[in-house]
């Protein structure tokens, strides 16, 4: 994770000095899990709970030699220890150290993810409260279609917030399984109870068959659960920028007293931390692509996966914290210009009441295929007079003879239009 955008929090779980900590976590674990069966003497297990430890440069320094990061780690502990270190890694294949260090670091990170997710859920919980009865326009293709609440436009994102809450919870689940089970899987040296005392004390799950490796679909449903987050925050933020178009004008992003906008044009305030999100989404999708290519290994295992992990976790994982928080303060922040919201509603003109006068029109007997052309003819003519759609199908007697004017007045407002902006916010419990 550059700089620029690191949370110390977030990289201190991927540090190299993190990584052996953990390493040596599990190793001890196992050696606890032996001793409890009666395979390794008390007091040994004693001394290497109170002597085993690893020196970061000595690693560096043998594994230039190894080429082999595990062995060099091991070496290094056992230089720390006497007799005793023979039960480390008893039984024990690489992988089993590795992959479950790496559950804990994605459990780590899973949980400051969680937490600035449901920050940002707030956030968009909070926004949609004081935006509601606010009448806007809807868009479809870009264009006017009929009018919305921009309540009903912000719970959209909060009812998907609420699905990536959902998936983050399943791909932690997924991903946040060890597994101690030796070379190739098969618990050949080691009783499977030494891997369900070494997880269970770090709170992991088990992979149920394990090859030697834990299977990297498990990693690539987490890593789709960022991907999805960002997809999510991407398309709150694409929406925040298209209503910040000076042409629309109905938000704007949070800008701070002292805060520029431009090196040139000293009158510019631009979307620039939604610019942001758009472009952080689009490397967490790529790190999912990356997971997905990470799973079809060969055989029980190859270290195809092992360099490019190295990378797209880290990261993965820090964006995405980086995203949210960052998704959170645009909601938070983000000012609603009402006046210019009503203006161009205004400016709309009524010709979105078409179809409610075209569905009139059916309920009344005609056919769809006629109320079509009828109420088509009529909006196109309104929208080329600029006249009140309206008031021209009123003035209509081929719409009056079917449906009676106090129906046509009725369903020609707003409020009709909108009158059920309370239940649908009550189906997220927004209401």
């Amino acid at each position: 994770m550059i700089e620029r955008y690191a949370i110390p929090a977030m990289t201190e779980i991927w540090t190299t000095g993190a990584r052996y900590s953990r390493w040596l976590e599990i190793e001890v674990l196992a050696v606890e899990a032996r001793c409890r069966a009666g395979l390794v003497p008390d007091e040994d297990l004693e001394k290497i709970k109170n002597n085993a430890s690893f020196n970061t440069e000595r690693v560096n320094e043998i594994e230039a030699v190894t080429r082999h990061d595990v062995i060099a780690f091991l070496t290094s502990v056992s230089e720390s220890l006497g007799p005793e270190s023979r039960h480390i890694h008893y039984g024990m294949t690489s992988s089993d150290i590795l992959d479950t260090c790496m559950a804990m670091q994605i459990r780590d990170s899973g949980v400051l993810i969680t937490k600035a997710l449901r920050m940002y859920g707030e956030a968009l919980a909070g926004l949609v409260k004081r935006s509601r009865g606010i009448v806007c326009m809807g868009r479809t293709h870009g264009m006017n279609a009929e009018p919305t609440t921009l309540a009903l436009k912000f719970a959209g994102h909060y009812s998907e917030y609420l699905r990536c809450m959902k998936r983050l919870e399943d791909g932690l689940k997924s991903s946040c399984v060890g597994t101690v089970s030796g070379a190739v899987g098969t618990y050949a040296y080691l009783d499977p109870s030494v891997e369900e005392y070494v997880c269970g004390k770090l709170g992991l799950g088990v992979e149920e068959v394990p090859t030697q490796v834990v299977a990297r679909d498990r990693h690539a449903q987490f890593l789709y659960a960022l991907a999805a987050i960002g997809c999510a925050v991407e398309r709150f933020a694409t929406e925040c920028r298209h209503l910040q178009r000076t042409e629309v004008g109905e938000v704007e992003e949070r800008f701070g007293e002292g805060q520029k906008g431009s090196s040139a044009m000293p009158h510019k305030r631009n979307p620039i931390v939604g610019e942001r999100l758009c472009g952080l989404a689009r490397l967490l999708r790529g790190y999912l692509q990356v997971g997905l290519e990470n799973t079809p290994l060969w055989h029980e295992r190859d270290i195809s996966h092992s360099a490019a992990e190295r990378f797209i976790f880290p990261d993965a994982c820090g964006v995405a914290l980086y995203g949210l928080n960052k998704a959170a303060d645009l909601a938070s922040g983000l000012r609603i210009m009402e006046n210019a919201v009503a203006e161009n509603v205004d400016k709309a003109g009524d010709r979105y009441f078409s179809q409610a006068v075209m569905l009139a029109m059916v309920r009344h007997g005609l056919s769809r295929e006629d109320s079509y052309a009828l109420v088509q003819k009529i909006a196109m003519r309104a929208m080329d007079s600029c006249e009140s759609f309206a008031q021209a199908a009123l003035s209509q007697s081929e719409v009056t003879g079917v449906v009676p004017e106090d129906e046509l007045s009725h369903i020609c407002t707003i409020d009709n239009h909108l009158r059920n902006e309370a239940y649908i916010l009550g189906r997220l419990g927004l209401s």
